[in-house]
């Protein structure tokens, strides 16, 4: 198998299999009890909570844990926008974010009175700054922008967006569930210091996200989910800026400092701070591995096919991610094809239970129906391999010449 849907989900890895197996086995103890098994889960999750926060810059007490960055960005958006209805009911966000925001939304517009401006994108996948910057209003009470699209990785201009929301007095949310373990994200104005936002950065010139302000980027609240990283599903969190108060989504309990009830998963916790840590300790160098293997990726299906299509930003977009239309065939019966290979792709989002449709992303875009139709989605990852990247080339290149082979028997005339 080859496997190239990494945006969709990772292997578990194995500093993250270690670190859970005692808590699937003889430390079983619920971490809310005063006993010894109770207060040795409580110390399992205090580690891994303390140690992401590190890893982040952040505060221990920031981290609100979840069961994924679906939730987190659920809470994020509901729990903000609620808690600040005295302010007003007007809330930002585009429209190629995910679906666990994009819909998340639409339940605050149709069922509790909320006003929602989409902000348009160009062809590349980049918010409108101009657009957002005249769409604040005084009733404004929160923009949700994602940091990296899980479909064409185009990564958005946070902190020129982090400038225009803190000049408008509006909070700003991130899905940054696509860039932790392929963009520097440090909660912080400045290394070392805590607490104050989330910093930015990409090393490569081609893609910096630095600001005028050293790279500083501030966003007031962050999603995330360990099993993009190489963590267990099931598992994620959301930072959110010490001193912002939000509403609770669930009820039942007082766990995560009354913001997230109910019993903490302990062994995915664990496993999550231990893949966090081993995705960050060469994060560097395997994101230009994974950059040179896209683009072999590129090159090769380029020139074996024509007509194909790249889709999204050249430049602004993850390491790892290539999405293309191929106008030869249609998405559905690409991945089946590549599948019968053995090949794993995707055609965007892997949230919308198998189904195989047009993209919302990539129509937001502007490309023609037909080409949003025809559009693969390859994510790289830690064990891709130029072997597998030339392979998946050719097998591309195979089913497109046999499909038209196919079309040229159907139109000779009898």
């Amino acid at each position: 198998m080859i496997y190239l849907d990494y945006n969709a989900t990772t292997p578990l890895c194995e500093p993250a299999r270690t670190a859970m197996l005692p808590f699937l086995g003889e430390k079983f103890g619920n971490p809310s009890s005063v006993h010894a098994a109770g207060r040795e889960a409580r110390a399992a999750i205090d580690d891994a909570r303390d140690g992401l926060a590190d890893l982040l810059g952040a505060k221990p007490h920031e981290l609100i844990f979840t069961s994924g960055g679906t939730e987190a960005n659920n809470l994020a958006i509901l729990g903000l926008a609620r808690s600040r209805g005295a302010r007003g009911k007007h809330l930002i966000s585009a429209k190629t974010e995910h679906h666990a925001v994009l819909n998340t939304i639409e339940h605050l517009e149709k069922r509790e009175g909320f006003e929602v401006t989409w902000l348009n994108v160009s062809q590349a996948g980049q918010i409108d700054l101009d657009q957002l910057t005249d769409t604040i209003r005084d009733d404004t009470v929160l923009v949700s922008i994602m940091h990296a699209n899980n479909e064409t990785g185009v990564i958005q201009p946070l902190p020129e967006i982090s400038e225009i929301c803190r000049a408008g007095g509006v909070l700003l949310h991130s899905d940054m569930v696509q860039s932790f373990g392929k963009l520097a994200v440090i909660p912080s104005g400045v290394e070392g210091s805590r607490g104050e936002g989330f910093k930015i950065t990409q090393r490569d010139p081609s893609t910096s996200l630095r600001s005028g302000r050293d790279g500083v980027s501030l966003v007031d609240a962050a999603s995330f989910a360990a099993h993009k990283f190489y963590g267990p599903k099931g598992a994620g969190f959301l930072f959110l800026r010490s001193g912002i108060p939000i509403e609770p989504v669930h009820f039942g309990g007082a766990h995560e400092n009354q913001r997230r009830p109910g019993t903490e998963n302990v062994a995915a916790i664990a496993g999550m701070a231990a893949a966090a840590e081993f995705v960050e300790r060469d994060r560097e160098r395997e994101q230009e591995r994974e950059r040179n293997l896209r683009d072999q990726l590129w090159q090769e299906i380029s020139a074996q096919i024509s007509p194909v299509v790249l889709n999204g930003d050249t430049h602004r977009r993850l390491a790892n991610t290539l999405n293309i239309s191929l106008p030869a065939l249609d998405s559905e019966t690409m991945l089946m094809a590549l599948d019968l290979e053995g090949v794993c792709a995707s055609s965007g989002s892997a949230c919308m239970v198998g189904s195989v449709v047009a993209s919302h992303v990539l129509l937001a875009m502007g490309l023609p129906l037909a080409l949003a139709r025809s559009a693969i989605r390859f994510s790289i990852g830690k064990y891709s391999t130029e072997e597998e990247i030339s392979a998946t080339a050719g097998i591309v290149s195979e089913i497109v010449q046999r499909t038209n082979a196919k079309r040229s028997e159907k139109t000779v005339p009898v």
